[in-house]
């Protein structure tokens, strides 16, 4: 894939998602299927400025990817979830 700006198709706002990034650092996102985490990482830490400690994958009953993406130490995801307008 050459565009990494492709890869995120939407970020996850659920309870789920909430205990997750409470909890864990960590934002949910649904991602193109065919992406790699690797690309899920850098595309990541290019649009949003963070650094990614790990990646998560998952495919949906609905046949979508779905991305945990957890984030190092020194971000705060709800900071960042914030900042993306994704929690009031």
């Amino acid at each position: 894939m050459n565009d990494l700006g492709d890869v995120i198709i939407r970020a996850i706002m659920s309870e789920k998602s909430l205990r997750f990034m409470e909890e864990e650092n960590t934002l949910t996102f649904i991602v193109r299927r065919d992406s790699s985490k690797l690309e899920i990482k850098q595309s990541v830490e290019k649009m949003l400025g963070v650094k990614v400690e790990r990646v998560r994958t998952l495919i949906t009953p609905k046949g979508e990817k779905k991305a945990y993406v957890k984030l190092s130490k020194e971000y705060n995801a709800s900071e960042i979830a914030s900042r993306l307008g994704i929690v009031a």
